[in-house]
């Protein structure tokens, strides 16, 4: 997309506070804490907006492989973080996400889905670990991650929505002939 807004984007994920907003959600207890929580922080929130951002500005098989292997990827790295199973450098990872998702959201044209799939679910496991490690005491595990997939699901459907969007009204749209095609097996 030649003229995506990339200066605002990366200030607002180089802020400090962008990878350390994970609050308590005092009061709710199983799907509602787990529903809430992606909507706590700003790393959550625009990774997951970002992650249907990428898929839509993909498109084909991408619209659906990229936000499943992101939801496959953050179940698994939210066992780990239930199961209390330490993880190293969770919060920089998930910042690192927010950059990476940036450039792959620049790049998406270009890239095969495959790639674009591995690289979300490998960032994927991370947040998914911040999310179980996160869970309230009191939350049912079933109940708290139904609600945080629930919200993620939400989430990269509305950054599909937008990317659509975006793929329809941007200039960038009309300028593919240059771009790889996605075959049935890509």
């Amino acid at each position: 997309m030649k003229r995506f807004p990339v200066g605002p984007a990366l200030a607002l994920a180089l802020l400090p506070s962008a990878a350390l907003a994970h609050p308590g959600h005092d009061g709710m207890v199983g799907a509602a804490a787990g529903f809430a929580h992606p909507f706590g922080g700003a790393d959550h929130l625009l990774a997951m907006l970002a992650v249907g951002l990428i898929a839509a500005l993909r498109g084909g098989r991408a619209l659906w492989a990229v936000p499943l292997a992101f939801l496959a990827m953050m179940g698994l790295g939210a066992g780990l973080g239930m199961a209390g199973l330490a993880l190293p450098f969770v919060e920089s990872a998930i910042l690192a996400s927010l950059v990476a998702f940036g450039v792959l959201a620049l790049l998406s044209r270009r890239l095969p889905t495959a790639l674009l799939a591995g690289l979300v679910g490998a960032f994927a496991v991370f947040h998914g670990h911040a999310h179980g490690a996160e869970m309230p005491e009191t939350a049912s595990g079933l109940a708290y991650a139904l609600g945080f997939v629930g919200a993620t699901a939400l989430l990269h459907a509305a950054g599909l929505g937008l990317g659509l969007t975006a793929r329809r009204l941007g200039p960038a749209a009309t300028d593919d002939a240059a771009l790889p095609r996605e075959t049935a097996r890509g």
